[in-house]
């Protein structure tokens, strides 16, 4: 491995993220940040396309990526002088906590909801396939990218490191959180970092990654907030409109692609005509925001009327509405569907185009990961939910559901409500 500088990334969330070059670890993720396969991280956003809803939610999954690494850091640095013995799983941590989302497609989570893709799955692939990132593990430890792939399957022989990367308390949700609430202008949002961290403990009998029984308010405001996030931001009907429309227009470029009527690069053309497990490596990591994005905006001149007027909606944020619907039941949803779609005909609009229900569960906590365990006054170790009623109230799941239309027909909707 060449020797490298020691490098610093100003973060707007976590201000100088410095890697010393002289630690052999840290060399290694200066490294893998350099790689191709990280660097396309710059180019997908963190939300998708929340960015048509909050206009300051233009943050990358790289910057993600790097403050999940810092947060992992302040975790395990912090636990292993209290605990040497998790000393020589550093590497694995940290590489594991940088590289959790190198496999993440254009759009983030709305990429997977189109393209019935697991960003899990592409992260394990590179790993394994790309030599830019392989060949870089392998030289620093022949078992490395096993131990990495152990983590993300909750494989790994110390239950900690994984509950560091994907748990219900772990460095990818401290970040995002943080890091959403800041760019979207949520002051809900807002989480005590410094709280949970003194709050964080490891238990050697177990393995696992604990909570201090006096840490519990902190934890407990912690799922509140991503509560919140979830209802408000992830779930914002904007959000859940924009990603529809986004799906509806993948949905006809497949078709009229079909029908030998598009103009479609290599790269989109393979992602419209195979499932997404059977993309190439080369074939999925040529994919970004950037491409779809250039495609939805040639569109707009498309030969075909229902694209080129998807698309040049989508471009300039003329965004269909979503009505919450959730109080009703569903013999009700199905009415006021046929209703939307009615008046659609009528307008010589394609009801298969532009009107579609949606649905989304929230869960305040669950038992993911053997949930969260919290330290009692006697050392024994206890699950957050027996003994918050707060937490109890958050494992109740919120169902909403949307029906999602355009302006033109949502007169005849209101009067279809009343």
């Amino acid at each position: 491995m060449a020797h490298l500088s020691s490098r610093t990334y100003h973060d707007p969330l976590h201000g100088a993220i410095t890697l010393d070059a002289a630690d052999p670890t840290e060399e290694l993720l200066i490294q893998l940040i350099d790689t191709p396969a990280f660097q396309r991280l710059r180019r997908i956003r963190q939300l998708g396309p929340a960015s048509l809803t909050f206009h300051g939610a233009e943050g990358s999954r790289f910057t993600h990526s790097l403050g999940v690494m810092y947060v992992a850091r302040l975790v395990f640095d912090r636990l292993a002088k209290r605990y040497p013995v998790l000393l020589p799983h550093r590497t694995v941590a940290l590489c594991a906590a940088l590289l959790h989302d190198v496999g993440h497609g254009p759009f983030s989570h709305t990429c997977e909801e189109i393209f019935h893709g697991n960003h899990e799955h592409w992260t394990q692939r590179i790993l394994q396939e790309a030599p830019e990132v392989g060949d870089l593990l392998t030289e620093a430890s022949p078992t490395l990218v096993d131990e990495i792939v152990s983590v993300y399957r909750k494989q790994y022989p110390l239950p900690m490191v994984s509950q560091m990367v994907t748990s219900q308390l772990d460095c990818d949700r401290l970040d995002y959180l943080m890091r959403d609430s800041y760019f979207t202008g949520a002051s809900y949002g807002k989480i005590d970092l410094d709280r949970i961290l003194l709050a964080l403990d490891y238990d050697p009998q177990s393995q696992q990654l604990v909570v201090g029984r006096k840490g519990l308010a902190a934890i407990e405001h912690y799922l509140v907030v991503r509560y919140f996030m979830y209802v408000q931001v992830y779930n914002h009907s904007k959000n859940i409109a924009a990603g529809w429309l986004l799906e509806r227009i993948m949905h006809r470029a497949r078709q009229q692609l079909a029908l030998g009527d598009l103009n479609a690069d290599l790269t989109l053309t393979a992602w419209l005509t195979k499932p997404n497990a059977d993309l190439t490596l080369k074939e999925y990591l040529s994919a970004d925001d950037s491409v779809f994005l250039y495609h939805v905006q040639r569109w707009c001149e498309s030969a075909d009327g229902i694209l080129k007027d998807l698309c040049t909606r989508y471009r300039d944020r003329n965004l269909f509405k979503a009505k919450n619907i959730s109080q009703y039941s569903q013999p009700e949803r199905d009415r006021l569907l046929q209703c939307a779609q009615a008046s659609l005909i009528e307008k010589e609009l394609d009801p298969d185009y532009y009107v579609g229900l949606q649905f989304a569960t929230t869960r305040g906590y669950t038992l993911y990961q053997r949930g969260i365990q919290l330290q009692t006054e006697a050392g024994s170790l206890t699950e957050i939910s027996e003994l918050s009623r707060l937490v109890q109230t958050l494992i109740q799941p919120l169902e909403r559901s949307w029906i999602v239309y355009p302006r033109e027909i949502e007169s005849d909707l209101l009067s279809a409500t009343e």
